[in-house]
């Protein structure tokens, strides 16, 4: 630590000192920034949640309000997990642009079937060479020998049906998902393929995660919360459903969708943060209509979300022009002013900027903002149906040593303030 006594001592001259500190000040209020926020900021996500309840039916509503603290509350918790594991980013976003031209045709829906289609396997031969044999651009065989490379197919698997291989997929490499190497057994592959495989070893590399997986770990987390609710887990129920709502409330951001999800391809740095925080923060409670209609039954969650992330995507063009475009029509300091918050001089986009680019997206932000609350509430009421209705009056939430446990442990995680993976903004 600084020992500020002996340095004040070596400066013996109050004027001296003085003049230090004025610097001090000086530089700490015009060179601060902003730390980057968390997406729709945790404003955006604890409102959003909040909202949602009083979209429910009748029958929801007493058990939701009974628990809205909560449901507020862990909204951002799954912004925090981002700080713990690698894993957690993935579930936030889905660059789109990643596989061609919408509707993105080359992109399974499924989930074990897209990883299966985006993992390439390698072979480690007897002397020690690496050489691909399923995936894009993998080398074939035929007659147990290597004849080359066959680039003109997304996929390579040896001639097998894709029904088969899935299976072997399914069965040997998908169970590896969140371990560092996926290791392959060469004789189950050989047997799969029909081929004599001598070599050192075969392992696995996953090639779609690290572009997004936010519409399949939506469906996922559906599917866990009908289980909660189907179980009458208590604990499962609020936390699922805090954290679902996070996670609709980022597909609704169409620049969850998109590789240039900061501007960064197209020297917008910042514009992630401008459109799904400060917008939000400076406007929603004063001029959005947050009553939105009553929550809706989804009869096929996986085309719904999907459906929402596609929506999402074909607004990322207007997105990025549209602020292009009108910073191009402002000087400088008219874009970017000093506020102060939580006793820091933060820079940030000045309020009649913020105010200008939301009106001149024609209600974009808002839409997204009123569609995410129905959506949250829908998919809260679906799990629910889906799991027979159960009676929730006797249902009463006490966090138990495990679950506290965890939230300490995040709040450990944020606290060391390195986002394992990307960070968005």
């Amino acid at each position: 630590m600084f020992d500020w006594f002996h340095f004040a001592a070596y400066f013996s001259s109050m004027k001296i000192l003085t003049t230090f500190f004025l610097l001090l000040i000086s530089i700490s209020a015009f060179a601060a920034t902003p730390e980057p926020e968390p997406q729709w900021g945790f404003f955006g996500h604890r409102r959003i949640n909040r909202l949602a309840v009083f979209a429910l039916p009748a029958e929801l509503i007493p058990f939701y309000k009974q628990n809205i603290e909560y449901i507020t509350e862990h909204a951002v918790d799954p912004d925090k997990r981002r700080y713990a594991t690698r894993h957690e980013g993935p579930r936030h976003f889905i660059d789109l642009d990643q596989y061609g031209k919408t509707p993105f045709e080359n992109l399974p829906r499924g989930w074990n079937e897209a990883l299966a289609h985006y993992t390439d396997v390698y072979l480690v031969d007897l002397r020690g060479d690496t050489v691909k044999i399923i995936g894009e651009g993998a080398t074939r065989f035929e007659n147990d020998r290597l004849l080359g490379a066959e680039n003109n197919r997304s996929i390579n698997t040896q001639g097998i049906s894709a029904k088969a291989y899935q299976s072997f997929y399914n069965q040997h490499i998908f169970p590896q998902y969140y371990e560092d190497i996926w290791q392959v057994e060469p004789d189950s592959l050989a047997q799969v393929l029909g081929i004599n495989l001598p070599c050192r070893s075969i392992f696995a590399k996953d090639r779609l995660s690290e572009h997004g997986v936010l519409p399949y770990n939506l469906l996922h987390m559906q599917r866990r919360l009908t289980d909660a609710f189907y179980t009458r887990n208590v604990a499962a129920i609020l936390r699922l459903s805090a954290e679902i709502g996070h996670y609709i409330g980022d597909a609704h951001v169409p620049l969850h969708t998109t590789k240039n999800y900061n501007g960064q391809l197209s020297d917008q740095i910042g514009i992630h943060a401008f459109w799904e925080s400060r917008i939000p923060e400076l406007f929603a409670d004063k001029s959005y209509d947050n009553f939105v209609g009553v929550a809706e039954y989804i009869r096929n969650p996986q085309d719904y979300y999907w459906k929402m992330v596609l929506e999402s995507n074909s607004l990322v063009d207007s997105v990025l022009l549209i602020e292009k475009r009108l910073k191009q029509s402002l000087p400088q300091d008219q874009q970017f002013c000093y506020e102060e918050r939580l006793g820091v001089t933060i820079r940030t986009q000045c309020t009649a900027f913020a105010q200008a680019y939301q009106e001149a997206l024609r209600g974009m932000i808002e839409s997204r903002w009123r569609a995410s609350i129905q959506a949250v509430s829908s998919a809260w009421y679906s799990a629910w149906i889906d799991a027979g209705k159960p009676d929730l009056r006797k249902l009463n939430f006490r966090p138990d040593e495990k679950e506290l446990e965890e939230i300490k442990a995040l709040e450990a995680s944020l606290k060391k303030g390195k986002i394992q993976g990307r960070d968005h903004e």
